[in-house]
């Protein structure tokens, strides 16, 4: 009968008969695809504080390249804004800010803190607030809620109520959209759950999954990255033995991969704003509770050393093509975190150029996708608009399309180093590859 009670309390503070008003805070590759679609079907404010980017917005520019100028046109009932008052009117506000780690590895949550005060500001009787930036499990209730509680005046699931539904975004993947992958959700009670699970389901054509709290889905956002963290990382030592042996990664797991059920991963670089970040999220809460997680951070580990370990074989290998070191040239191409999308975040390319620069070498940088004012803003790296010739070395970091149409017989000479990260250029081309 309590139950029964509680429930009944909710439904009278969350009026059913509504019609669902969406705040969506932060506009990035998660947040524009996410306002978009609510903002064909409700009334959806779409807030985010650079004004830069709510001025492109307004005029059918999305700089992520997620969603083109005519589906923007689309979203008939969105409406852009800098302006806090304008999101009084949600009674639904949606967080998508980013959760990346600090230079300690640790997770810095003062966007999602930040992103907690606007919305308490404005946050009424009734709201429900959903979570989207991934998390470790506990934190929307341990970080979160308080804050929310704080700058609202509010109670926790008795004035106003949370959601957790982990962003499944895919930057530059155009078969893989919002609307086609299927989304997790949860709330903070089961009535608020439901409701959360009824809002998505009006947008995601591929249904979701309730999950039975926030906790489980919090931790089922920052294990799916993690789980893909590690088998790279096993491949990427693969990469290591192989090297060794004299033998070609790529060739062995071509082999391994006509068995049914191997799973066809790749050696590379872990960058981005999940699979090499996430993982660290998991293990802070893990040894906040006294257990340090082994495995994950020795995945992590191998990950993160891989850039070192490319520039070293690179110089290694202009070394023995009796390349002087000091003074020579380097072209690396590809900066962005992934083939054919501008994303530059956490990008581990970095590492390589870094790493490449202690030997003395020069080193032009050239990607078509990448903004070169933010690249030089958030690295201090100035691409060059086109390659130039014969260089010693030349490192294939992503594998953009416009690569495999490159004038290799005017970028290289008989002796320069071509090193293939990716495994993405044809074999006759390319001196080494990973």
């Amino acid at each position: 009968m309590e139950l029964v009670s509680l429930w009944t309390g909710i439904a009278d503070i969350i009026d059913s008969d509504f019609m669902e008003k969406i705040g969506i805070i932060g506009l990035g590759y998660v947040g524009l695809p996410l306002a978009v679609e609510f903002g064909k079907v409700t009334e959806t404010v779409g807030f985010d504080i650079n004004r830069e980017r709510i001025e492109e917005l307004k005029n059918g520019i999305d700089r992520t390249r997620e969603v083109e100028s005519g589906e923007l046109s689309m979203a008939t009932h969105l409406t852009y804004t800098l302006n806090l008052e304008d999101l009084r009117v949600a009674n639904y506000f949606i967080v998508t800010v980013p959760t990346p780690v600090d230079e300690y590895k640790k997770p810095d949550l003062q966007p999602l803190v930040k992103a907690s005060e606007t919305v308490g500001k404005v946050l009424k009787r009734g709201d429900i607030v959903i979570y989207e930036s991934t998390v470790y499990p506990g934190c929307t209730e341990e970080i979160c809620v308080p804050v929310l509680e704080k700058a609202s005046g509010l109670k926790f699931n008795t004035d106003f109520f949370c959601g957790y539904s982990p962003e499944r975004i895919n930057p530059g993947d155009k078969q893989h959209r919002l609307v086609t992958i299927k989304k997790i959700t949860s709330g903070s009670t089961p009535e608020v759950a439901k409701r959360v699970d009824d809002l998505y389901r009006k947008i995601i054509k591929a249904g979701t999954h309730m999950a039975s709290s926030l906790k489980v889905a919090e931790a089922a956002k920052v294990i799916e990255n993690s789980q893909r963290d590690l088998n790279i990382a096993f491949v990427n030592e693969l990469a290591l033995i192989f090297e060794r042996l004299g033998i070609d990664t790529h060739e062995v797991l071509q082999a391994a991969g006509t068995k049914w059920n191997f799973l066809p991963f790749k050696p590379g670089l872990v960058g981005g704003h999940c699979i090499g970040v996430d993982p660290y999220y998991l293990t802070h809460k893990a040894e906040g509770l006294g257990y340090r997680p082994e495995v994950i951070l020795s995945g992590r580990r191998i990950n993160d050393n891989m850039g070192i370990h490319i520039a070293s074989r690179v110089v290694k290998l202009m070394a023995q093509a009796d390349f002087a070191i000091r003074g020579g040239r380097v072209l690396v191409l590809g900066l962005t975190f992934k083939e054919n999308c501008p994303d530059i975040r956490n990008s581990k390319v970095v590492d390589v150029i870094a790493e490449l620069q202690t030997y003395g070498l020069q080193v032009d940088v050239y990607d078509p996708h990448a903004d070169p004012a933010e690249v030089m803003h958030e690295y201090g790296l100035k691409l060059v608009s086109t390659p130039g010739s014969g260089y010693d070395g030349i490192v294939l970091a992503v594998g953009h399309d416009e690569f495999s149409r490159l004038p290799w017989n005017t970028l290289k000479n008989k002796k320069t180093v071509v090193y293939d990260v990716k495994g993405f250029l044809d074999k006759s081309i390319i001196t080494a590859r990973l």
